[in-house]
């Protein structure tokens, strides 16, 4: 039976920056939670403390029965593996045959063998026994050759790697699944195939994705962390719930601070005019008058005003106070600003295209100027090899490309290539941007990336933080034909949404390549090219 985990109060911190504090969740059989916040805000953390990969500085995490399994971010494709024991070592099998070899082993020394029995009895319930023949129609029923089993990982295609990734998570029985990013480089069949698999499975789950449409199909609960103060807050509901209990609670927030705004400022106006008759009171009052009565009246009435401006006073003392609503941090984006080009932007006339044993074409496709392209298709039908061709980086086996006149293309690669370099964040940038450095180190804060990020070698920043550098790239270069392959890949959801704006606004000519159904949703395009 599938067992329950639990964190109760965990806390986090590396170095003496705080991550979490005080989190707790429960995660019992069925259960889908879904986890959003800021890139940075502790999401990964998390799961690798439920996963028990990292010990809690605080708190603690328990399973009251089976096996937890953590699928992080991005495929761990190591040198000399193949295919088959990357599978065996994302589904635990590959751990579990370890654990029962090692009691074998105690075993046969002398040793008990309940310890023996449980490493079996664990094995079986993570799939070892049958884990080839299940991998063998996985693959196939995802599009993949059994015979990749035999072949290092390191040499799959990214559309096979993304297959891959797949198939570890279909693939895998864990008691509790925590998955990060799952949706990242899945294709239509890819997405529908996953949320079948998590709506169907008996097990509880925890899910970090920037998804929407993924997570409205598969999510019960949400859990929101707050990336200021490092607490977390659970919604029910499913996605939906989450949405309208959220723009709720915001909407009561700012309600109870224009309530206490406004309070506050009639008490200290009040305060004010009253301390101010009380001090005209005064002055008359210690006036020459010859009318001695007068000048008590005076002087009474004085009395009287200076104990309304205490009670005023008090008054505001006791009011509780409300913190103004926090306003997150939004990236603010915006594309364009190069000159318009000619009428037609690029032209391919019955171009082959080819890469390595992969071709496609012939074909002829135009983009005319500011027209707005939606590209998508299954992973492997050529959208990658189909872009180079068109912004230039692959030269057409035969026929012809064409560019026109004026035309500056700006590209957002899926594998944010531009920045996996040696040198530093702010030293690519300012080679690519020419930019200075005090100009690229402003624009890169604007994007979250501060100098504890723009100082470090750009290849060993995560793959939200080189997404936002790309795109930071895309917004200095005044660009007037964008390019952005899977753009959402690795963002927040803050983030998407304003990605969503700045290309509401773009004047100039789109080409979109997303999987992201929200995404395509949301941005306004004139055509969409199927492959």
């Amino acid at each position: 039976m599938s067992g329950t985990l639990i964190a109760r109060d965990v806390s986090k911190a590396h170095g003496a920056a705080t991550i979490l504090a005080g989190v707790s969740v429960t995660v019992a059989p069925g259960d889908v939670l879904g986890v959003v916040g800021p890139n940075g805000a502790g999401k990964s953390t998390l799961l690798r403390l439920l996963a028990g990969v990292d010990a809690p500085d605080a708190g603690d995490v328990r399973l009251t029965t089976g096996t937890a399994g953590y699928l992080p971010q991005e495929p761990d494709r190591r040198p000399g593996e193949k295919l088959q024991d990357y599978l065996a070592r994302r589904t635990g099998v590959a751990a579990g045959e370890a654990r029962m070899e090692k009691a074998a082993a105690d075993l046969a020394s002398g040793g008990g063998g309940e310890d023996y029995s449980e490493a079996l009895e664990a094995w079986l319930a993570l799939g070892g026994a049958d884990l080839e023949q299940r991998a063998e129609t996985v693959l196939r029923d995802l599009g993949l050759d059994p015979a990749l089993l035999d072949l290092e990982t390191v040499a799959l295609s990214g559309g096979q790697a993304a297959r891959a990734s797949l198939a570890a998570i279909l693939l895998s029985r864990f008691d509790v699944l925590l998955l990060d990013e799952p949706t990242n480089d899945l294709d239509f069949d890819g997405l529908a195939r996953l949320e079948r698999f998590v709506a169907e499975r008996p097990g509880g789950a925890v899910i970090v994705s920037h998804d929407r449409a993924f997570l409205d199909r598969t999510v019960t609960r949400v859990l929101e962390i707050d990336e200021i103060a490092h607490t977390a807050a659970e919604y029910g509901g499913g996605w939906a719930g989450y949405l309208e209990l959220r723009a709720t609670a915001a909407r009561h927030e700012k309600e109870r601070f224009d309530a206490y705004s406004a309070q506050r400022d009639r008490l200290t106006q009040r305060v004010n005019r009253q301390r101010q008759w009380s001090e005209t009171g005064v002055k008359k009052a210690k006036g020459s008058d010859p009318d001695k009565s007068l000048v008590a009246r005076r002087a009474e009435r004085s009395e009287k005003q200076a104990g309304k401006v205490r009670a005023s006073e008090k008054a505001l003392e006791r009011l509780d106070v409300v913190d103004k609503p926090w306003k997150r941090w939004e990236l603010q984006l915006r594309f364009g600003g190069g000159e318009r080009s000619g009428d037609v932007t690029v032209r391919l006339d019955d171009a082959l295209l080819r890469r390595g044993s992969f071709a496609l074409g012939p074909l002829s496709l135009e983009l005319a100027w500011g027209e707005r392209v939606a590209l998508v298709g299954p992973n492997g039908s050529g959208k990658t090899t189909l872009v180079q061709a068109l912004i230039g980086a692959l030269e057409p086996a035969a026929g012809t490309r064409w560019i026109g006149p004026g035309v500056r293309v700006g590209t957002l690669d899926q594998a944010r290539a531009g920045f996996d370099g040696a040198g530093t964040l702010v030293d690519a940038f300012v080679e690519q941007s020419q930019m200075t450095l005090q100009e690229a180190r402003s624009l890169l804060a604007k994007f979250g990336l501060e100098s504890d990020e723009v100082n470090r070698e750009a290849r060993s920043l995560s793959p939200g933080e080189r997404t936002r550098a790309s795109l930071a790239l895309l917004m200095a270069t005044d660009v007037n034909f964008l390019v952005l392959d899977e753009p959402t890949n690795h963002l927040d959801l803050p983030a998407i949404e304003q990605l969503e704006v700045a290309l509401e606004s773009y004047d100039g000519t789109l080409l979109l390549v997303t999987h992201d159904r929200g995404l395509l949703e949301a941005v306004r395009v004139d055509r969409t090219i199927k492959l």
